[in-house]
């Protein structure tokens, strides 16, 4: 068996695509659930909005991780040389740790921004309270980066032989 065979580089592609894919689907989600109890606080305290917008932004960070982690997993794919199976299912790895933690930050962050944002509504000192469980919620997306980084670095550097 080659440490190169032709079809290596799709798990590498996969590696891209689940990173990209489950992260943006978790951003997403958070978003929208986010955006459900700021959409209620706004008809209630408008004033309040702004502060309010916090899960919101932090759901789109959550993208971002997957957008960094593909962009570098897709840097390590070169049509002109050769993929070894190893990188590809590194890099399979590397996307997937990336893409199933964002997609569990960003329902974390969502259910948590929605919750949050409701009660921010009626008492006003839940909101350190809600800053603190949003960032041990977006930590999550970021462990998922760290792991996935590290595993892109073991990457690099293996040859076929």
């Amino acid at each position: 068996m080659s440490a190169c065979p032709p079809y290596a580089p799709f798990f590498g592609f996969a590696g891209v695509a689940s990173s990209m894919i489950f992260s943006t689907v978790g951003a997403a989600y958070g978003t929208s659930k986010a955006g459900i109890g700021i959409a209620g606080l706004g008809y209630f305290k408008p004033e309040l909005l702004m502060k309010a917008l916090i899960p919101v932004v932090m759901s789109g960070i959550i993208a971002v991780y997957g957008l960094v982690v593909s962009v570098l997993i897709a840097g390590g794919l070169d049509p002109s040389q050769d993929y070894p199976l190893y990188s590809g299912f590194v890099h399979l790895g590397a996307g997937l740790a990336c893409g199933c933690t964002g997609l569990a930050a960003g329902y974390a962050v969502g259910i948590v921004g929605d919750s949050c944002v409701r009660a921010y509504v009626r008492e006003s000192k839940v909101f350190v309270v809600m800053v603190l469980i949003l960032i041990f919620a977006e930590v999550l997306g970021l462990y998922g980066l760290i792991v996935a980084l590290i595993m892109n670095t073991r990457a690099t550097g293996v040859g076929c032989s």
